[in-house]
């Protein structure tokens, strides 16, 4: 009995030893030597694009002058001659449509983004959308008025020194002394702002130098015959001279002046800006006394600042086109040169 009793003891110790040692843990095994890795060979370079590779999208604001139309055609013919893909739209004045296009160009992740703003503001959120997507802006002819960390850089002229030039023509021309009427462009945009500016700062210290009205003409022909018909109703012969903001407008007024019995160039003298080829006509013709030069050709500086801009390169936040001011006495012999 006491054996079977002391064999019973045996038995359940060995069993409760079993049960410890399964439920016991396994020992960790000990990580492998690590294997020296091969040193991982370095990215190459990004082949940097040509102008083959490259897609721009280009937001044009209409076809509202000569000077436009001459813009644009520049834009296409220096994209189709680098063999550039454009996708080009025309805003036809409204800056919904702009944006609108600006939009288009971002969805189809294109390169880079040119857009002529047609006013200077309200355009902060969409320019955040192209600068959160990685596509830059390069503002070509008109600024906005955003943070210089929403766009790359600005291709075009100094409107506010095309203003002071027109200021220095007319005093030139009026010797010091006249009433002047104003027919302004596109109401907020940056050459109507500017060129209004420049040559309110050249005529501050002419006393003799007086704008007697000022109004839009929206940088059109036919507008500008319109305002100039209404400046002449209301101020009639008093008006001695004009500044335009733009040739076409002052192409326009010239019709209305003729129209009320008046010469252009002689009874009321003129001066305008942007020196398209009508302007050298005008001048020919002893109608215009001088035009400012704002150059519309901008088509190779901005392809060529696109193609740096997308191939990571440096650019100045302003590149200014080189622009001179013209009399009647050098008209002929320069319009041959006048490709707008």
């Amino acid at each position: 009995m006491k054996l079977s009793k002391v064999l019973l003891l045996v038995v359940t110790l060995a069993m409760i030893l079993a049960v410890i040692g399964c439920g016991a843990s396994a020992p960790a095994a000990q990580p492998a030597p690590a294997k020296e890795q091969p040193a991982q060979a370095e990215k190459a370079p990004a082949a940097e694009k040509t102008y083959a590779d490259l897609v721009v999208g280009y937001a044009q604001i209409g076809a509202e002058s000569e000077w436009r139309t001459a813009n644009t055609a520049s834009i296409k013919e220096e994209a189709e001659k680098l063999g550039v893909e454009l996708k080009f739209s025309d805003a036809q004045q409204k800056q919904e449509n702009q944006i609108k296009a600006i939009r288009s160009f971002i969805a189809q992740q294109v390169d880079v983004i040119g857009v002529s703003p047609v006013v200077e503001t309200g355009w902060e959120t969409v320019f955040q959308e192209a600068k959160d997507a990685g596509i830059p802006v390069i503002l070509v002819d008109r600024r906005a008025a955003v943070p210089e960390d929403l766009y790359t850089t600005y291709l075009g002229s100094d409107f506010v020194e095309e203003g002071r030039r027109a200021g220095e023509a007319m005093d030139k021309i009026l010797g010091g002394k006249g009433k002047i009427v104003e027919l302004v462009g596109t109401v907020g945009s940056a050459p109507a702002n500017d060129r209004a500016k420049g040559f309110r700062e050249y005529i501050a210290d002419k006393p003799g130098m007086e704008i007697i009205a000022s109004q839009s003409g929206d940088f059109t022909r036919a507008k500008g015959k319109e305002v100039m018909e209404a400046f002449l109703k209301t101020h009639g012969k008093d008006i001695t001279a004009l500044y335009a903001h733009n040739d076409d407008m002052a192409i326009g007024a010239i019709q209305a002046i003729e129209e009320y019995g008046l010469k252009p160039g002689e009874d009321i003298k003129i001066v305008s800006v942007d020196a398209v080829r009508g302007a050298f006509e005008a001048m020919i013709a002893g109608k215009l006394n001088c035009t400012v030069e704002c150059n519309p050709l901008l088509g190779p500086q901005f392809y060529d600042l696109a193609l740096k801009v997308v191939n990571g390169q440096e650019v100045p936040k302003w590149v200014p086109s080189e622009e001179g001011v013209y009399y009647p006495e050098e008209a002929a012999a320069l319009l041959p040169e006048r490709k707008y």
